[in-house]
């Protein structure tokens, strides 16, 4: 689980935001999901945020935790990169984007209008372990027949479950619709190798 960071570089906020707009569903690459939305780097309370997953996997909280002390170690918050940035792991072959999460803002069936976490739910619960005020993408006009594919939780943080491994047939989340991952947002469509590599910052599939 050894994490060690032999390079970054950094890009600005302007960066970010132009790439995030060529974002593309996974399923369709001609829809740019984000391109008429309004985007913004924000500090966010995490009693504002609305998680859709409904647990956190230890090991993965904790590479996490490893991530931040090595990015410290070069200069950056992981919870204030004003920006994103590209990192070369050690023994990897290439470089990884990272992005702070991603926040939706999303109008429910009842009127409510919620903060749902998009990306980056171990780093924005690691941020409400260690009671930071995370920056993060917060994105308003999203498309109403391209929602999140699944609902926020209710119970925000407290219904969040730390565990080692999921059983079978857990509920990861409350999905929208039969086919959900039609409304899967695909960021390697304008970044580098997000999430991965594999066995690093192995993303859990949703």
């Amino acid at each position: 689980m050894s994490i060690l960071i032999e390079r970054v570089e950094h890009f600005p906020s302007e960066d970010l935001i132009e790439r995030l707009g060529r974002v593309t569903m996974l399923e369709r690459p001609e829809v740019y999901v984000y391109e008429r939305a309004s985007i913004s780097l924000e500090e966010m309370a995490m009693d504002c945020l609305y998680p859709a997953q409904r647990y956190v996997l230890v090991q993965e909280l904790l590479k996490v935790r490893q991530l931040k002390w090595e990015l410290a170690r070069h200069g950056y918050d992981l919870f204030r990169l004003q920006g994103y940035v590209k990192l070369w792991l050690a023994g990897e072959d290439r470089p990884i984007d990272l992005l702070p999460p991603v926040v939706e803002e999303s109008i429910e069936r009842n009127g409510r209008v919620v903060n749902i976490i998009n990306d980056g739910m171990h780093r924005l619960y690691l941020a409400y372990l260690e009671w930071a005020t995370p920056q993060v993408v917060f994105v308003r006009g999203v498309p109403k027949d391209l929602p999140y594919y699944a609902f926020p939780s209710p119970t925000q943080w407290q219904g969040i479950e730390l565990v080692e491994s999921l059983p079978e047939g857990y509920i990861k989340k409350w999905h929208r619709i039969p086919q959900y991952h039609t409304l899967y947002r695909n960021f390697n469509s304008a970044f580098d190798n997000v999430g991965a590599p594999r066995g690093r910052f192995t993303k859990v599939d949703p």
